[in-house]
């Protein structure tokens, strides 16, 4: 299970043997099924996720009481309301898993004794939050300049896995269009 983790930590700083073993100490395995909520909205979030398998969402619901998907995430990746855990603020999102997952987990207090006791992973915690943000930059710029069309093109090429996991209306609310739009869009596309 640790694997994952371990291989994309290496892909971008080098961990000493004792390294991995400090990083096994810490990150705790965590099993949830689908259409489970993690960590609610109203609460500071408790955990930092490492996605081993499985899929997960954040979302936050409107005035009327509509769900909107901020972010889907596939494996292997990190997840969490990533502002609100790094400064200990409360979230208006909720994380939910969409399938059953196996994930490591590590509390903020955990990971900021792990980022004092290693330079390697205080390095990896800033290329985390930085991937965080370019990710967001990058997704408010496509919501406000591509269109629709383009948005499910891009995520079916980047992250085709997700037509298979995922509900349709969980896709069409983080593409920024209702259902019945990306029903039709995908007609468009298989023809």
């Amino acid at each position: 299970m640790y694997n994952q983790l371990i291989e994309l930590i290496d892909k971008h700083v080098s961990l000493s043997d004792v390294e991995r073993k400090v990083c096994v100490q810490y990150f705790e395995p965590f099993q949830i099924p689908k259409n489970s909520i993690l960590e609610e909205e109203g609460k500071v979030p408790k955990y930092l996720y490492f996605v081993v398998s499985g899929f997960l969402r954040l979302f936050h619901y409107k005035e009327n009481g509509d769900e909107v998907t901020t972010h889907i995430n596939c494996p292997p990746g990190f997840i969490t309301s990533y502002s609100n855990f790094s400064s200990n603020k409360i979230s208006d999102e909720n994380l939910e898993s969409i399938t059953a997952c196996e994930l490591l987990r590590i509390t903020k207090t955990d990971l900021d004794l792990l980022i004092k006791q290693s330079d390697a992973f205080r390095d990896f915690s800033i290329w985390v939050f930085q991937q965080s943000l370019s990710y967001n930059e990058n997704r408010s710029r496509e919501l406000a300049t591509l269109t629709a069309e383009k948005r499910y093109l891009k995520l079916i090429e980047n992250y085709p896995e997700i037509l298979y996991h995922v509900p349709m209306q969980y896709i069409a609310s983080f593409l920024g269009m209702n259902p019945k739009s990306l029903s039709r869009i995908r007609k468009q596309v298989i023809k």
